[in-house]
């Protein structure tokens, strides 16, 4: 029973790694950007806000990677629309940023 427990603990610890939500991944190093949303605002955007949080190996994440901080970031009070980037490396650190358009 000791056997199954370790073997089962060490199996998690040594898969658990960074990710970030994307739409795709790559097994050594991903760098994607996609949309969030988008208002019904007509102005062009002129300032632009982010916000990131990091993961460490799947283990511990931290940040803010909310709209509110991003918009906060830019001086943005009218949002226009928001993107994502995301990027990992070989499993070890991800970081998912955040990227307010508007005015």
């Amino acid at each position: 029973m000791k056997r199954l427990l370790a073997a089962s603990t060490l199996a998690i610890v040594l898969s658990g790694c960074a990710v970030a939500n994307a739409p795709v991944n790559g097994l050594l190093y991903s760098s994607v950007t996609g949309p969030v949303g988008v208002t019904g605002s007509a102005d062009k955007p002129t300032k632009v806000g982010r916000s990131t949080a990091r993961s460490f190996f799947g283990l511990y994440a931290t940040g803010n990677a909310s709209i509110e901080e991003a918009a906060k970031n830019g001086g943005i009070t009218k949002i226009h629309h928001v993107d994502h980037e995301t990027q990992v490396i070989l499993g070890v650190v991800a970081d998912y940023t955040t990227v307010v358009y508007g005015n």
